[in-house]
């Protein structure tokens, strides 16, 4: 069996302050996945009352939440034009439907 060398006294610090990191580490790695854990949960509850609400006031709320991104849907629509986006809404509004199920 191998016998351990000595260590001065600097290398038995070193050591110390890398065991010490890696406990840090591990309790981090820890914290971190007990914060994912309840992050889902607290989603799935959200999500669970978003998917109660009516259709409309979902499609209200995410235009309150994001100004932008809905103008830039309602310009590509105006560019599109009423002919091409009669033909996306048969195609659309059938898997929309399917949806609210």
């Amino acid at each position: 069996m191998k016998r351990p060398l000595p260590r001065t006294a600097e290398q038995q610090q070193l050591i110390d302050r890398i065991t010490a990191q890696r406990a840090r580490w591990r309790q981090r790695r820890q914290d971190r996945r007990e914060q994912r854990a309840a992050g889902a949960g607290l989603r799935a509850v959200a999500a669970g009352a978003r998917a109660s609400e009516p259709l409309l006031t979902r499609v209200g709320g995410f235009a309150r939440q994001h100004p932008l991104a809905v103008a830039g849907v309602l310009a590509a629509l105006a560019v599109a034009g009423p002919r091409r986006l009669a033909r996306w809404a048969s195609v659309l509004l059938p898997l929309v439907l399917q949806l609210r199920r």
